[in-house]
């Protein structure tokens, strides 16, 4: 059994923690105040002790304020550690493409520079490193189900829009087969790239609730961060992932994936 160290416990990494867990893992986690049981991420004595200790290291902590905390902080004890380093970044690095397929050997070339910084700098910080580069997050909790619930969905008349997703599940899964493959960049999605309007029709059918009218951009008052998920149009191909770390994603599509969480 391993020793983890997971800088960020958030959603995607808390889920993760768990399944590591389950089979007999010690996983130790920061947080910005250290509630509960974690580590605040301030506390350099704390934070330095579990690096020496931990087997595996994770950050999947977003770029701040144009750095990277962990990087900033932590790069070159990280640099220097016996482990195995791990860094969750996203498929926002590839920018636009037009609904074109995007594979590892893409250009980096994203609307946000922080993010496309921290994407290179982790691969740059040691030849062992794997980078998990990941589309829409869903999963219990945080999936277009809760939002028709809530009343929150929207349907927008971009017809040729396409978006790559993946289960937080399926995340904590080739988390885990990298651990015997080799080092790398990895898109971690699943197999079938759809318009964010099919999961709120799937949805709104397998919850019996009403469709949300269809929308402009405009009409529909979306925050900044929610247009500018609307902004890029991709799909992202994840047969790197199965190749070389023997990764299958549990759920291939939203309907299994949203099928899961009723």
């Amino acid at each position: 059994m391993g020793q983890m160290l997971i800088f960020g416990m958030g959603y995607t990494a808390s889920h993760l923690a768990a399944r590591l867990r389950a089979r007999g893992w010690d996983v130790a986690g920061t947080t910005r105040d250290g509630r509960g049981d974690s580590i605040a991420f301030a506390d350099e004595r704390a934070v330095l002790a579990a690096l020496r200790s931990a087997t595996h290291i994770l950050s999947s902590v977003p770029p701040v304020e144009g750095e990277d905390p962990v990087l900033t902080r932590y790069g070159e004890a990280i640099a220097l550690a016996p482990a195995w380093v791990g860094y969750l970044s996203s498929t926002g690095v590839y920018g636009d493409a037009g609904g074109a397929w995007v594979d590892e050997s893409g250009p980096i070339r994203g609307r946000r520079a922080d993010r496309n910084a921290a994407d290179n700098a982790w691969q740059a910080l040691r030849s062992d490193v794997r980078v998990f580069r990941l589309p829409g997050i869903y999963g219990p909790g945080r999936s277009i189900l809760d939002r028709i619930r809530e009343g929150r969905a929207h349907r927008i008349d971009l017809p040729d829009q396409v978006f790559s997703r993946v289960h937080v599940d399926d995340i904590a899964g080739g988390v885990i087969a990298s651990f015997t493959g080799p080092a790398g960049v990895y898109n971690l999605a699943d197999d079938a790239p759809c318009h964010q309007n099919r999961l709120v029709e799937w949805g709104c059918a397998m919850l019996g609730a009403p469709l949300p009218p269809l929308q402009t951009l405009e009409e529909a008052g979306l925050s900044p961060a929610a247009r500018a998920f609307y902004a890029e149009n991709r799909r992202v191909a994840n047969g790197k992932a199965k190749r070389l770390l023997g990764w299958t994603p549990r759920y291939p599509s939203f309907r299994e994936g949203l099928a899961s969480l009723i």
